[in-house]
Order: structure tokens, then sequence, then C-alpha cells
């Protein structure tokens, strides 16, 4: 119990320590900012709104659940039961960002976040349209001579069916400090701004599945001499008759993941002007890197069953049923390395700005992806963006 405490008052102690720092970060800027402003500041806005979205594509990093019945399943008649468990390969997300420059400084304060999920259910149904059929032969001499051959058609069919519905959300959020060094690299309306401060990431992701299969119906053959029960002993012959056999298999799984981290970051974002007049309208192009380390903790919880029923049908149905059960559960702590970066264009007014671009952000070993042993997977999100800002106050 006294370890448990200590190991919580050790996180508790590195975020507050975090904070702490941001804020002396802050607190020093503004400190050290000019007091000096000259007429060009004092006409240029005060604080920015920014309100954007953007069309992600994901990388997919999460092991499918694949009970030992999956493999025997061919793939070259009936589609394999793993292919419906392939989670959204694209989000839509949503951002927001304040930005507040001091007046008559080059300091820039400023809180973004960023939000995204998605979502979506995939089936899967295939069955054999032929299921296939045997010859029945009766041959008997004693204690009389009787001949009989039957077609017996097939009782069940090789089959396949999957179920799965995924949901997964994701929340960056990024409080900063920046300075706008300029360097005199873009000219007179060129930005250049370096910012210092603290990056919190949140993904989480459930996944539903249902995997219900027949697998490996098949026809065999008994060769007797002698009939079986109920049939007395006296009868005697060739009797070639046919055995049908298969195996149902049910299986279940509900499973959740999560990863949650806080930690420093920094970055740079610069602007060039290339056509227009920044009183009027000017088209700029932007860029921008990022990189930040997280702390935090991986979770995985999830919960499985599987149903065996064996079938074999020879004069009457024996059926013997098994069941499994498994809830792995874990967590971690974990160091996950953040980069990023952006490129686009923006048309800017003095007071608004309209930009698109493309973007990219990954998190390198954020998520454990495995089910019965952990599994460190990397997080991406990239894909265009488009962004409206507006500037209030002069």
């Amino acid at each position: 119990m006294s370890e448990f405490i200590k190991k919580t008052d050790k996180r508790a102690s590195i975020r507050w320590k975090l904070l702490t720092g941001a804020s002396a970060l802050a607190l020093s800027a503004y400190a050290s900012s000019a007091p000096g402003s000259n007429a060009e500041d004092a006409a240029r806005p005060q604080i920015w709104l920014e309100f954007g979205g953007q069309f992600e594509q994901m990388n997919d990093p999460w092991e499918p659940f694949a009970p030992p019945f999956v493999s025997h399943v061919d793939t070259s008649v009936l589609p394999s039961l793993t292919k419906a468990q392939r989670p959204p390969l694209f989000s839509i997300s949503a951002d927001g960002k304040i930005a507040f420059q001091l007046e008559g400084s080059d300091w820039i304060f400023s809180a973004a976040v960023h939000f995204g999920r998605s979502g979506g259910k995939r089936n899967i149904h295939a069955q054999t349209n032929n299921p296939g059929s045997a010859t029945e032969i009766i041959s008997l001499q004693a204690p009389f001579h009787f001949y009989h051959t039957a077609v017996v058609q097939a009782h069940a069919q090789q089959f396949v069916d999957s179920q799965t519905r995924h949901n997964e959300h994701h929340r960056i959020l990024d409080f900063q400090v920046g300075k706008d060094v300029g360097l005199g690299l873009f000219g007179d309306s060129g930005t250049s701004v370096v910012n210092a401060g603290l990056r919190y990431a949140q993904f989480t992701s459930s996944s539903r599945v249902s995997l219900n299969a027949n697998p490996d119906f098949h026809f065999s053959y008994k060769y007797l001499t002698q009939l079986p029960p109920p049939y007395p002993a006296s009868f005697r012959g060739y009797f070639k008759l046919p055995i049908q056999e298969w195996h149902v298999y049910d299986a279940n799984e509900n499973i959740s993941r999560s990863f949650r981290g806080i930690g420093p970051s920094l970055s740079w974002e610069g602007s060039a002007p290339f056509a227009g007049n920044k009183n009027s309208a000017e088209l700029t192009f932007d860029w921008g890197i990022n990189a930040a380390m997280l702390f935090g903790r991986q979770r995985v919880r999830a919960h499985q069953s599987t149903q065996t029923t064996f079938h074999s049908y020879f004069n009457r149905s024996k059926i013997t049923t098994s069941y499994h059960h498994q809830s792995p559960s874990r967590s971690k702590s974990v160091s996950v390395p953040n980069v990023g970066g952006f490129a686009g264009l923006s048309f800017r007014y003095p007071n608004a700005k309209i930009s698109i671009g493309y973007r990219a952000d990954f998190f390198f070993g954020a998520e454990d992806g495995g089910i019965d042993a952990r599994k460190s997977e990397n997080r991406g999100f990239y894909g265009p963006f488009a962004s409206i800002s507006v500037g209030l106050g002069d």
C-alpha cells in the first residue's frame, strides 16, 4: 500500500513541476517584454481566435481478435474472420485556438485544442453454395441378401460470420508561450515564432467483436461388416456409411484501450509572404514543426469468451460443448516521444486569415495494441486541414 502511495505521489510531483515550470516561463516572458510600441504594433490585433478542421488518416495499430479456430477457415473458399475487424482509417477532427499578444511586445500566449473521433461497424457473412452429398451403400448377405444405395444430403455447410463495432476518440491540448524572433528572413510582414509549453494527449478506443463459424464441415465414411445397434448382431455384409462431422465456433470480445500523457513541448512556426500587401491582403506560405515528450500511462481491459460445439451425424446427432473465458487487463507507465509538422497557404487580411494545408502528428509507442500480451504501437494522425482566424482588438 505504501509503495502505491509513493508511486502516485511521484507522478503528481512530476505533473506539478511541469505546470510550475510553464507558469514560471509565462511570468518571466511577461516581465521581460519590452514596454515600447509603435503605430504598427498598436494597429495589430491583440487576440486571435482560430477555428478549423482536419480530414485525418489514421494508422492501424491494433491486433485483431483471432481465436485458434480462425486459422481453420480456408480463405480460398471463405473470407478471413479478421477482415471485418479493421478499424476506421479516417476521422474528422476539429481545432480551436486562442492566442493573446501583449501590447507592444513580441510575446504570445496561446491555448489550443484538437479533438477527433471515428466509429463504425462492419459485418461479413459468407457460406458455401454447394454443401455436397455422399453415397450410402448397404450390401447385406446375412441373414438374407439385400442391396441398397442412397444419396445422403449434407445437414450443414461451411460458413463464417463476423460483426465488429469500433469507436475511437483523441484529444490534444497545448498551452504555450512564444516569441516572434523575426530573424529578418521573411521581410517586414514575415513571422518566425518559437514556442515552449505543455502538451496533453488522450487516446481512447473500444471494440466489440462477435465471430461465428463452421469452417470444417466434411463427409467421412465408416466401413463395416456388421451394422451398429439397434440392428441385430446377425446382420452381416458390406456397409459403406457416410458420417457428417463439423464444429460450430462462437467467440466474443469487448476490449478498451487508452493512453493519457502530459509533458513539455517545443514548436517553431514561420510565415513568409509571396504576393499582395500586408495593409490590405496578402498570400503567405506557412509552415511549422513541433516536438514533445509525454509521460503517461497505457491501459488495456478486455473480456473474451469462446464456445465450441462438435457435431457428428451418424444415425443420430451427437453434440459436445466446451467454453473458454479470458479477461486480459494491464497497465504500464510509458514515455512517448511526439513529433509533427504542417505546411500550407494562407490568405491574410489585417484582422482575418483563411488557411489550408497538410498536417501530421505522430506519437511513438503511445498505445498498447496487443490483446494477450503487450504490444507497443505508434499512433499517428495526418491529412489536409482548413482553418479560419479572426483578430480582435488593436
